[in-house]
């Protein structure tokens, strides 16, 4: 099917005339457009899409927006939109695509990632979540961590471990959790900035069908590397304008608060305002160079330059505040219902951004992802890759 931008905005149109944003309400004006082909212009008919380009989807914002029509809170459903819908649609069944796709995109479904484990973070593949299988089913026990949107989730990608006889990068298979399941416990993790938005989360004994399965047994780490090139996309590559996200907040506040001006901060400021609007630039490529395929390992580079560029712009934000910089508005424990990387006061940006060289995957491992896969540099020695996993240090 050959769509192309004058196509896509008349079906638009036709879309706005029949579901008018401002008498319709918002759930079923993302489900229409679901099923207009015109959530994801790039995935397949009937799942979302039209089997258009990707470069496509804007000319649809562009429309929606100047409408007013809801959007469905990207935020709020990032893990789902970013991660588990691109595996889904990579690995899943027919079944598996037309039951999660469409409540994942309008919102009914919030999403999290049962990946990271309290003995396997940066060496992910080391995971020791264990998947037995009974029958139809598998019985998985197991703690995860870092999980972010646990405690709103219906569902979770989860990777285990189904057999331990294998080398630590074999033996992982790829899972769909329900987290309503008997034997799934969140608890949350209150972090530096007062909130839990992450949790651990407890397996004890929790059934899972196969038919919740997503590749094949033994294929867990395959899939799960779609998972994790989709995420560092999502996180370093996110789609702003210019100014936006944490260059944005200092920028402003250099202009409103001039007595605050020092030549040293100012030349500061110029260097990570260009550093920011390059990586943006850089980021709008990635997403274009999307359109021939799956991500590659260039998002590595970008989720990197994301973390760097948060944490020195978080800084010079602070210094440029003085003392009104290390005031902090609210240490009130709350489980917040999105990632909010730049939201609240100077304070709270400050200490976000020390997480975004940790989560979806650590800078050194990245570091090394972009040497070796992007660089081509020799390997780091490893020599645990091809002993058992029961037979690893631990």
């Amino acid at each position: 099917m050959s769509v192309d931008a004058a196509q896509l905005i008349a079906r638009t149109r036709e879309l706005l005339a029949a579901h008018p944003p401002a008498a319709t309400d918002a759930l079923d004006f993302l489900k229409a457009r679901f099923d207009a082909g015109l959530a994801w212009v790039h995935y397949p008919v009937g799942l979302g899409g039209l089997g258009a380009p990707r470069s496509l989807q804007p000319v649809v914002d562009a429309e929606l927006a100047a409408a007013g029509a809801p959007d469905n809170d990207p935020r709020r459903i990032g893990i789902g939109l970013g991660m588990a819908a691109p595996t889904v649609l990579t690995y899943g069944t027919d079944e598996q695509k037309q039951r999660f796709l469409r409540p994942l995109w309008v919102g009914e479904e919030v999403w999290c990632q049962l990946f990271s484990e309290p003995g396997a973070g940066s060496d992910l593949a080391a995971l020791g979540t264990r998947a037995v299988r009974d029958g139809d089913h598998w019985v998985v026990t197991g703690q995860k961590v870092w999980t972010s949107s646990a405690h709103l989730a219906r569902w979770a990608i989860l990777i285990a471990r189904t057999d331990p006889d294998l080398p630590k990068h074999q033996g992982i298979t790829y899972f769909i959790c329900d987290m309503t399941d008997p034997g799934v416990e969140v608890r949350p993790l209150r972090q530096i900035t007062g909130e839990a938005e992450f949790n651990e989360v407890f397996l004890t004994d929790v059934r899972i069908p196969d038919t919740h399965r997503l590749g094949a047994v033994g294929d867990g780490w395959k899939v799960a590397q779609t998972t994790l090139m989709n995420e560092r996309v999502s996180i370093g590559g996110m789609r702003q304008p210019r100014e936006g996200g944490m260059i944005g907040s200092v920028a402003r506040t250099w202009r409103e608060r001039p007595e605050l001006r020092t030549h040293d901060l100012h030349q500061r400021l110029l260097t990570l305002w260009v550093e920011a609007e390059v990586a943006r630039l850089t980021g709008e490529r990635l997403r274009q160079q999307l359109a021939a395929g799956q991500p590659g390992y260039e998002g590595s580079g970008m989720k990197l330059s994301f973390a760097r560029l948060n944490q020195e712009i978080s800084g010079l934000e602070v210094e440029l505040l003085g003392q009104e910089g290390l005031l902090y508005s609210d240490w009130t424990m709350r489980r917040p219902e999105l990632v909010d990387f730049t939201g609240r006061d100077a304070g709270y940006r400050y200490l976000r951004s020390k997480g975004n060289s940790i989560e979806g995957g650590t800078s050194e491992v990245l570091l090394n992802i972009v040497a070796e896969r992007v660089l081509g540099l020799p390997a780091e020695p490893r020599n645990d890759k091809d002993i058992a996993w029961k037979d690893l240090a631990r």
